[in-house]
């Protein structure tokens, strides 16, 4: 590996970098154990795929937005570190797989030249913040959520609060009513409202996806702009104290809110509002840049097959409210397109449109600011890159997780299934080619990545097994999920698991009763209106296993046996720490708690001293075997084993000096006693495990 202290301007992000480069070296050297640096390396976007030996790259992409030079530079690396292919995923993020450890730091630095970063973007932290790709175009919208969203990246990337939290924290920008952000499936969910002529969201909490999926509740109707970073600060710090730690199944904000309800987690909010860095946070928008509109003559263009053209627009056409003006559609199938592709775009939008782009939550491509008269010349450029596919955002547009391809939780192939299904609608189906009202959606485990539980129409892939114990393939095949608007939607009923070689049968029988007995209504109000134990009914025969045959037991774009595999999950996994460990930890995070005191950075100097207090009491309680699952439950149980019992001497108790952090007012004194004090509480509770190791 080389060094990149000469070629990094930003000295924060060198720091980063150099830190990577350093932990690999001492996890090649064995001197750091393979949780330690799993949780690192996640929080830096370097993520183990599937195959042994390689990492997939996430690339953190704010509300989907790239310029045409990020887009370039990414391309680059790809073709550099990669195999030159792009994956688009469901949160605006791009992966690249197949990528040497060794070389991530460069990698990483090559990206940062054009301000595009890895930070965050997998691991326990706050992750991708995302927006409906239309911010900023969309004629119903009451303002461009984008300063926003771009506002709450820049405040939250490296913030402490929210770097080792007992999972993943997600969060939205919709930029109407109609929710295309999803506010409903998110830790927060933002919804862009006037009230009186004044900005502000509506506020959803505590949703999610995955094997229990959750509706969000309404935290507030409206709040002004300036209070959603201070509000989403508290949330975090609530989370980060009492959320779940050590049963992953339990440990995002969904399960807390669900036992504490919200008026008991907003009594946690109250209790924290003392120890917030500011109370309003006054976000700049008119200072967020301004497109700059490409001015160029319009090419002469002849169409060749007009009804193909009109097809087109018909359904990859997206209203803008600025005048003249239009977006396109991209129709990226399940996500994955390759460099070459990318560079011929980035240079047709930087020449032709506003320079950038906008990745959509369904894996898809939008071009915006399109002038309405060089449409048919986008239509022939984006027709010799194999982006002129009709049917963007509609029924044949599917949405897909990489599923076994190359993730470790994937049981079933998704893509596979996916890229069938779309076959099935395009030869038998041609109709849903405009229909908007049919959302599919497949992922390849329960975790939901790729959204099915959300569906109209979901598949998840699991395994079945037969009488004689041979295994096969599945899909739980789960129907009736919508989004109603303004944080109101529907989860999906799981109505029956078959064999994978039949998801395409499935898809046929349900499509079909729709054509005959829809009588016009959108899919989830057909679904309501018959029940799940219809859909039951005429979906059971596919159940059957004792009839299988040798190809039910080959998943779909495999050529071998099926065989269930399931690698350890690394995506917001629960760290198994050792005590030396932890004690290393706490002694790492005073380094920074005194750095961030030089820089004058109070608030963040005095959270990294209140991770090191709760971390040094988790390596005691670790040593005692008592369970740590929350940061609250870690303090209380060291009082009572420790303090109480007199075994360890403080004034007052370890949660009076830790839980100081929300009584007083990030200044100056306060943060120079506080890291004293965590000082203290190390240098004690190591003195206390070398007295104890002595005497075994």
């Amino acid at each position: 590996m080389k060094s990149f202290r000469t070629e990094i301007e930003n000295p924060v992000v060198e720091k980063d970098i150099l830190e990577l480069e350093q932990k690999i070296q001492k996890f090649k050297n064995g001197t750091i154990d393979d949780e330690k640096f799993r949780s690192l390396r996640l929080a830096r976007g370097v993520y183990g795929q599937r195959q042994q030996g390689v990492q997939m790259i996430r690339i953190k992409l704010p509300y989907g937005k790239v310029t045409s030079k990020q887009l370039l530079r990414i391309a680059d690396v790809a073709d550099e570190y990669s195999t030159g292919r792009l994956h688009i995923t469901t949160r605006q993020d791009i992966q690249i797989h197949y990528v040497d450890l060794e070389r991530t730091p460069e990698l990483w630095a090559q990206l940062e030249k054009d301000e595009v970063t890895l930070r965050e973007a997998c691991g326990n932290t706050v992750r991708n913040v995302t927006a409906s790709e239309t911010a900023g175009i969309d004629p119903n919208e009451p303002f461009d959520v984008s300063p926003y969203a771009q506002a709450v990246f820049e405040y939250f990337l490296r913030n402490p609060i929210g770097q080792e939290m007992g999972r993943k924290f997600k969060v939205s920008f919709s930029a109407t009513a109609a929710d295309t952000g999803l506010s409903y499936m998110h830790d927060l969910g933002f919804i862009a409202k006037m009230e009186n002529g004044k900005r502000g969201f509506k506020v959803m909490l505590a949703g999610g996806l995955g094997s229990q999926p959750r509706h969000a509740d309404v935290l507030y109707t409206f709040l002004p702009t300036d209070k959603i970073i201070p509000l989403m600060e508290g949330v975090i710090r609530v989370f980060d104290r009492y959320g779940e730690r050590k049963s992953r199944a339990k440990a995002r904000l969904k399960f807390l809110v669900k036992d504490l309800g919200v008026d008991g987690f907003k009594a946690l909010l109250k209790e924290e509002e003392h120890a917030l860095e500011q109370f309003v946070y006054p976000i700049d928008y008119q200072s967020y840049p301004k497109p700059k509109i490409a001015q160029i003559p319009i090419p002469v263009v002849k169409i060749n097959d007009p009804a193909a053209f009109n097809q087109w627009k018909s359904t990859n056409l997206v209203a803008q409210k600025q005048d003249g003006f239009v977006a396109i559609g991209i129709k990226v199938l399940l996500g994955d397109f390759y460099t070459d592709k990318a560079r011929l775009l980035a240079n047709l939008v930087q020449k032709y449109a506003a320079a950038e782009i906008r990745l959509s939550l369904r894996q898809n491509i939008l071009i915006p600011h399109v002038r309405v008269g060089l449409v048919p010349f986008f239509y022939q450029e984006l027709s010799k890159l194999g982006f002129a596919e009709a049917g963007y955002n509609k029924a044949l547009d599917i949405t897909a997780c990489p599923g076994t391809d190359t993730c470790n939780l994937g049981i079933a192939s998704s893509t596979g299934i996916a890229k069938e299904l779309e076959r099935v609608i395009k030869a038998e189906y041609p109709q849903y080619v405009n229909n908007p009202d049919v959302v599919i959606k497949i992922s390849g485990c329960m975790n939901a990545c790729g959204q099915h539980n959300m569906a109209h129409i979901g598949f998840q892939g699991m395994s079945i097994r037969t009488k004689e114990k041979l295994v096969a393939p599945a899909l739980q095949v789960l129907l009736g999920g919508g989004n109603f608007g303004n944080g109101k939607a529907r989860f999906a009923d799981k109505v029956v698991k078959i064999p994978s070689k039949r998801g395409p049968q499935a898809l046929r029988l349900i499509l079909d009763d729709y054509e005959v007995n829809g009588n016009g209504l959108l899919f989830e109000a057909y679904y309501q209106a018959k029940g799940e134990q219809y859909f039951y009914n005429f979906l059971k025969p596919l159940t059957i296993t004792d009839n299988l045959v040798q190809d039910d037991f080959i998943d779909w774009g495999n050529s071998e046996k099926y065989k269930k595999e399931i690698g350890i999950g690394e995506c917001a996994g629960v760290m198994v720490d050792l005590i030396a460990t932890l004690f290393l930890e706490s002694q790492e995070k005073i380094g920074h708690a005194q750095e961030a005191l030089q820089e004058e950075k109070w608030a963040a100097s005095i959270y990294y001293a209140y991770q090191s207090m709760v971390n040094s009491a988790k390596a005691l309680l670790t040593a005692e075997h008592t369970k740590t699952n929350t940061h609250a439950s870690i303090l209380k149980d060291f009082d009572r084993l420790f303090v109480d019992s007199g075994r360890i001497q403080f004034t007052g108790s370890l949660s009076d000096i830790v839980l100081q952090l929300n009584k007083s007012r990030p200044s100056k004194d306060f943060a120079k006693t506080y890291v004293d004090d965590a000082k203290m509480v190390l240098e004690q509770l190591q003195s206390f495990r070398q007295s104890e190791l002595a005497h075994v």
